[in-house]
């Protein structure tokens, strides 16, 4: 089969630049498969879990779905070891442990898929982006000067293939430099889940991008 000629290819995978279409069809998704499990979405999870799993899935469907099966997995041993604290639906907190455990097969393939070389520059390289973003400016997100022409930029393109990173918003302008376009970058939500409450974090929201362009940090 000759791709193009005998089949078309259909890419799943959105981003969340465009959150709201983003959220809009990976819920679609969730919900056609809850039908068939005869499951009303509302009844087992909460909210404020829905725009968490869009975050923690940087818009790829596949991580998507395997994160809302980790999720019912944690919610539903939380529930059977008594923690109601959080509620008894699905909460974003259980998203987060989620993302974790979804971060540490993420690891795996990196180092499967990396030589030596490569893996020592990439990791020395988002250990940065890391620290700027949890200890200088405390913000998920990180904005990078559109055209710019730097060894960087290519890591970031990798980091990005890789779901350490993922695109936010393009051409982003920033009120104090006239003239100047920028493309916006967030961290993989299990780098940050625990920082909010820890660190006075700032958990950029993508349900108004015109706060996240005030929000999000020059690197």
């Amino acid at each position: 089969m000759k791709l193009g000629d005998d089949a078309d290819e259909i890419d799943l995978d959105v981003t969340l630049e465009k959150y709201d279409v983003t959220k809009a069809f990976l819920m679609k998704l969730l919900t056609q498969f809850a039908a068939e499990a005869n499951v009303l979405l509302p009844t087992i999870m909460a909210e404020g879990a829905r725009d968490r799993l869009v975050l923690a899935s940087g818009g790829v469907a596949r991580d998507f779905l395997t994160i809302v099966n980790r999720s019912v997995q944690v919610a539903r041993e939380r529930l059977i070891s008594g923690k109601f604290a959080r509620g008894l639906k699905i909460g974003s907190e259980d998203v987060n442990v989620a993302a974790g455990q979804q971060g540490a097969y993420k690891e795996e393939d990196f180092n499967r898929d990396t030589g030596t070389e490569d893996r020592d520059r990439l990791i020395s390289n988002f250990t940065e982006i890391l620290q700027f973003c949890t200890m200088k400016t405390k913000a998920n997100c990180i904005l990078i000067e559109k055209d710019m022409t730097s060894p960087h930029v290519e890591t970031i393109n990798e980091l990005v293939d890789l779901k350490f990173l993922h695109r936010a918003k393009f051409r982003v302008t920033v009120r104090d430099r006239t003239g100047r376009l920028y493309d916006a970058y967030m961290l993989d939500l299990n780098q940050y889940a625990g920082e909010r409450a820890r660190r006075d974090f700032e958990m950029v929201k993508f349900g108004g991008l015109t706060r996240m362009m005030r929000s999000a940090r020059q690197a």
